[in-house]
């Protein structure tokens, strides 16, 4: 990929990125005033499940098809990269399928056993059709990505969501006009109308690209020897997500608990979840739609340049990246600690939002360089360090679940997540330099 190509590929995804955030902003606004604070929390109990089930279906796949697409394409093997997406979306529709079947049938001991919260069941339920929708989009765009083709799930991104803000405020216009209460269920009816609707999109352009390409999908070669090549090297990715994602499920639904544990009643620590994770979190992300966007870029990118042989253009890569992605999180950080309070009382009317936007200021430089090398380790092929490191973080933050916050509250936890960052950037770093020695010391080797 070259510096063009790999610049307007994060510009594209960037802009489209502050978009869906900005948009996404005021959708948390609306939500905020609609469904208030806990349904916010309720919401929100939620999703680390649709996080788990998505990285047990389709997360693990998404970074083989956008690392092995780019790889064979620089090698000039376009019919195997085609085939490589296509055999990899079915293993993901297939295991979709299964998920969702299970979920909802097992959707009330989920809510009340595992999650502690009954008032989830409705959204559990509706979650459970997303599945396949979000595996099917998550592989195309991979797909596109691998091509450098950053525009087309841009705008597919985008159309979703328009459609999820929209259906959400048809929905919440029908309610008051029926005089029936307005339910965190709003917001799992928006989700699943943009699924849908990105779904159909990708499908869209999907037939539209292959029939530009005279693809044959008859002329696949040995389908079923490819099929176990694929899922074999989709279980470490998988197995990271998974891991990475349960650990962090368990986090998520520890909070709540432990808040009550620190002496705050029910009602009150859904609230305090609700502010942490619906206004203060995404506050803190925005920026990171830059830092996302050349991440999302730079698997592929790293992966070309490593079966191409190009040693020298991967050091740059890596130094540029990382040490962009942390400038712009030293800006971020002084923004942030003297600017928060003002911006969680003018966007979320909300003094306490803005107290925590305060606090977790410092999270921001580390925070957005490691989503740059996590990229960088996958498509230099590192994926069980990835796990390791990812793994070692969401430990450390649970401790400081399990300990911190019953002895100080919502703050414990915000020095377990600058601990957790800390940890990760420590270990990233260490073995990307470890890396570029063993790559050193092997050309020294070759030269003698």
């Amino acid at each position: 990929m070259s510096k063009e190509q790999f610049l307007k590929g994060t510009l594209i995804l960037t802009c489209t990125g502050l978009l869906c955030r900005l948009a996404g902003f005021f959708y948390r606004i609306f939500l905020s005033h609609t469904i208030g604070a806990q349904g916010v929390g309720i919401y929100q109990l939620s999703l680390p499940l649709s996080a788990l089930l998505l990285a047990m279906t389709a997360f693990g796949m998404q970074a083989v098809i956008s690392r092995g697409c780019a790889s064979l394409q620089a090698l000039g093997k376009d019919q195997q990269a085609k085939d490589t997406f296509l055999l990899g979306t079915g293993i993901c529709m297939f295991l979709s399928v299964g998920i969702s079947f299970i979920l909802y049938k097992n959707a009330v001991f989920i809510a009340v056993r595992i999650l502690k919260e009954p008032a989830t069941l409705p959204l559990i339920c509706l979650m459970s059709f997303c599945f396949p929708l979000s595996a099917l989009h998550t592989c195309v765009s991979s797909y596109y990505y691998s091509m450098k083709q950053a525009l087309t799930p841009s705008c597919i991104q985008l159309f979703e969501q328009a459609v999820r803000i929209g259906s959400s405020y048809l929905v919440y216009l029908i309610l008051l006009s029926e005089k029936k209460p307005v339910t965190p269920l709003l917001a799992g009816i928006g989700a699943l109308c943009g699924e849908i609707a990105a779904c159909l999109s990708s499908l869209l352009t999907l037939g539209i690209h292959f029939q530009k390409t005279s693809y044959k999908i008859r002329f696949i070669h040995k389908p079923f020897a490819s099929i176990c090549r694929l899922f074999w090297e989709s279980v470490p990715h998988t197995l990271n997500k998974v891991l990475l994602t349960l650990l962090g499920s368990i986090e998520v639904v520890l909070i709540p608990g432990q808040l009550q544990a620190y002496g705050l009643s029910r009602t009150d620590a859904l609230g305090v979840y609700g502010v942490f994770t619906g206004m203060t979190l995404p506050l803190l992300l925005f920026p990171s739609a830059l830092t996302t966007s050349a991440a999302v870029m730079l698997m592929p990118s790293i992966a070309q340049l490593q079966a191409l042989g190009n040693r020298k253009r991967i050091s740059y890569v890596v130094r540029s990246s990382c040490m962009g992605c942390l400038f712009l999180g030293c800006i971020c950080a002084l923004f942030f600690l003297f600017f928060g309070h003002f911006a969680g009382v003018f966007l979320f009317n909300s003094i306490t939002a803005g107290n925590y936007i305060t606090s977790l200021a410092f999270i921001c430089p580390f925070l957005y360089m490691n989503t740059a090398m996590v990229s960088i380790l996958n498509g230099l092929g590192k994926a069980s360090r990835c796990l390791f490191h990812n793994m070692s973080g969401a430990l450390l933050r649970i401790l400081f679940v399990i300990f911190a916050i019953p002895a100080m509250g919502i703050r414990g936890y915000f020095y377990g997540m600058l601990s957790g960052e800390l940890l990760l950037s420590l270990l990233h770093l260490i073995a990307l330099i470890r890396y570029f020695t063993h790559l050193q010391q092997a050309s020294a080797s070759r030269l003698q």
